[in-house]
Order: structure tokens, then C-alpha cells, then sequence
């Protein structure tokens, strides 16, 4: 089959279209012909050496978490999929990636993909709205009511916050640059802010829940808007325990692994007409480089997608 793989770290150029064998269908796991893959942040982290020590992997490494596609076989300890189930699912770190023709997964990481939307869409889902999911539900304890502030609103991740924000009865913020202000009010924002016009933190006062997305100078904005014993939740640096006990709030880093219940909630949400994803640029699987360019420009909207079946 062919695959996107790394034989050192470095640039978008280390990624290389390679021929290597199908995997092995384990007994709880699944074999499934992939049709799309989502690209995210942490795919040109891995790719760059940046998470080297964090999530250590022998090469050669397949790169890529996300992916929709077609279930091949299901092993003989697996009774909740067959062969034929159109799937989606967050595949772990530590095992095969998701840029290739076929992946190997666990089936605990899967579920069955929303009827509603293409595969390229479901792409989209599975670890933004895992992560906003926890970051929200989970973490934060979003209720009724709540003000939540969410940065990156139009990325994948942010743009799937603010509608479980909206879709749970919470007011929403969210900050985008101009050109995105009218999608991100599409869907369910209550107020948008252009970041490149306005500084939220001179605006914005007395949330309940920050939703970082972007670290550096954003994450150390944003304690000075949290209400006392509000929270910032951050998926993608940990935030300063002593800066947020000297301001009265609570932090928390949102790093979690893959979970097929919560997809399985996420699938239905979409069904249901409540979330809408965002399919960004579209890429062949051999063109991952320019998807890696692409992400990498730091503009995108919603997610880019890798097309990995024939």
C-alpha cells in the first residue's frame, strides 16, 4: 500500500510516498481501507522533531491521527464492527498513522462515521472534537449559561467549541482574524473579535471558560478576562498553575487519548444537524507536503484533509 512516511525529522520535504505492506487486522482491532485523513498541528510537530521527547517513535515513522474510511476486516475479538461499516476514529500516537491507504486500528478508537457527511468531513472530527469535547464537557464542566471565550475559532478545533458552546446553551466568544468573523457568527458565536483589530482582553471580561488554542501571548492574555474561580483550558501548551492560582482561577491542559464513545456523541451531534465541519484545503495523499505547507502558513481555515483512497 502506499503511505506518507518520515525517515528523520526535518522539514516538509522529509515526507516521503513509500511503498510498504498492509497491516495486520489485531484480534480487538480493525483493518480499514482509509478514504480521507485530517491533518493536524501536531502531524508537522511529530514530523519536525518538535515532539520528539514527548512521543518518542522509531523510524520509519507514518505520520497522521485522523482518518474516515471503509472497515476491511474486523478481528475476532470485535462484535460492534464488521466488514463494510463506514468508520471514523482518532488513531493513537504510538501506532501506525492514518496518512496511508490502510490503517490498523484499535477498535475502541472508532466509531461508525455520521450518515450526513461525506468521508473528507468526518475527517474533520475526530481529534478537534474529541479535544473540544473534553476541554468543554469534561474539563470545564460547561453549563447553561456560561460565558467561554474561545480562541482560533475558525480552526478545526475552535470552530467545533463554540458550536458545542452554542449547542449547550452557553454564551459564546470567539476570535478570529476578519475574514473569518462572519463563519465563525454562523455558527452560533455570539460576538467575534478581529484579533488583528482589537485586543480581546482590553473587550472581553468575567468568563467562565477560556478555550486556548494558540499558547504563547494569547494564553497569557487570557487570564486577566477569566472571572474568579473561572478556568482556562488549553490544548495545546500547560498553563502556569501558580499565574492561575495567584489570579483565582483554575488551568488545565486538555491532552487525551483516543476515545470511540466520545466520537460515537460527536457523530450523533452531526446526524442531529447540531455541529457543522469545516473541510479546509484538500490535498491527493502524495501532495502531503504542500498540506504540511499549508497548515504550517498558520491561516487556515477549518481542517485540511489528505485524500488516501483510490
Amino acid at each position: 500500500m502506499k503511505a506518507i512516511q518520515i525517515q528523520s525529522y526535518g522539514g516538509a520535504d522529509q515526507m516521503k510516498l513509500e511503498d510498504i505492506p498492509v497491516p495486520a487486522c489485531e484480534p480487538g482491532g480493525l483493518l480499514v481501507r482509509a478514504v480521507a485523513a485530517g491533518v493536524n498541528p501536531v502531524d508537522w510537530k511529530m514530523r519536525s522533531g518538535a515532539m520528539a521527547k514527548e512521543l518518542p517513535k522509531k523510524f520509519p515513522i507514518t505520520l497522521g491521527q485522523d482518518a474516515a474510511g471503509i472497515v476491511v476486516e474486523a478481528g475476532s475479538a470485535v462484535s460492534s464492527f464488521k466488514a463494510g461499516d463506514e468508520v471514523f476514529f482518532y488513531a493513537h500516537f504510538m501506532h501506525g498513522g492514518t496518512y496511508a491507504e490502510y490503517v490498523a486500528v484499535d477498535a475502541t478508537q472508532v466509531a461508525l462515521k455520521p450518515r450526513t457527511v461525506p468521508f473528507a468531513a468526518a475527517a474533520v472530527l475526530p481529534t478537534s472534537g474529541q479535544a473540544a469535547w473534553t476541554a468543554l464537557m469534561e474539563t470545564a464542566k460547561l453549563a447553561r449559561g456560561m460565558r467561554v471565550l474561545v480562541h482560533g475559532s475558525a480552526g478545526a478545533l475552535g470552530s467545533i467549541a463554540v458550536q458545542l458552546a452554542h449547542h449547550f446553551g452557553a454564551h459564546v466568544i470567539g476570535t478570529a482574524s476578519g475574514a473569518s468573523l462572519d463563519l465563525v457568527r454562523s455558527l452560533g458565536a455570539d460576538a467575534v473579535i478581529d484579533y488583528r483589530q482589537q485586543r480581546f482582553q482590553d473587550i472581553v471580561k468575567d468568563v467562565d471558560i477560556v478555550l486556548d488554542t494558540l499558547g504563547g501571548a494569547t494564553q497569557e492574555a487570557s487570564w486577566s478576562v477569566l472571572k474568579r474561580g473561572g478556568i482556562l483550558v488549553s490544548t495545546v501548551m500547560p498553563p502556569s498553575q501558580q499565574r492561575a492560582a495567584a489570579v483565582g482561577v483554575r488551568a488545565a491542559f486538555v491532552f487525551t487519548p483516543p476515545r470511540g464513545a466520545v466520537l460515537a456523541q460527536l457523530a450523533a451531534l452531526v446526524d442531529a444537524g447540531q455541529l457543522r465541519l469545516l473541510v479546509g484545503q484538500e490535498f491527493a495523499l502524495a501532495d502531503a507536503a504542500l498540506a504540511h505547507a499549508a497548515g504550517e502558513s498558520g491561516s487556515a481555515r477549518g481542517k485540511i484533509i489528505l485524500h488516501t483512497g483510490i
